[in-house]
């Protein structure tokens, strides 16, 4: 009877142990493709560029790349620590799915206009600020 006891605990710590699986960096990092996170990145970029004299931007660029392994291995950590395997699946689900398509191939127009809008914000809430400052 004790057997039988302990074989049930087993298998339900078993159960639980495998439901909340942590996701692997393989599929978080598919997740962030098909998400468009990269699109948002290339859009920073895109801004980022303007803003380096038209004779360094070659150099610039060259560093800028370099560094992007490191930030998408930082965000891969940040999916796998807060989501598990069943959630990174049900994301990637919906990232293949029409409208998961349809976001992240919109993400990087999006990502333009979010930052005009938060822009725009911005420059309203400083006169508020300015305001209450004083």
């Amino acid at each position: 009877m004790k057997r039988l006891f302990f074989t049930a605990i087993l298998l339900c710590v078993i159960q639980v142990n495998f439901a909340q699986a942590p996701a692997t960096k393989a599929q978080v990092m598919k997740l962030i493709t098909l998400s468009g996170s990269d699109s948002s990145i290339k859009v920073a970029k895109d801004q980022i560029i303007n803003m380096i004299p038209t004779d360094k931007r070659e150099a610039f660029l060259k560093e800028f790349d370099a560094t992007l392994p490191a930030l998408y291995d930082s965000m891969a950590d940040i999916y796998v620590e807060m989501y598990n395997e069943k959630d990174v699946k049900d994301m990637i689900a919906f990232y293949e799915s029409p409208v998961g398509k349809k976001m992240s191939s919109n993400m990087g127009t999006f990502t333009q206009k979010i930052i005009a809008a938060s822009q725009t914000w911005g420059t309203d809430l400083q006169g508020i600020m300015a305001k209450y400052a004083q």
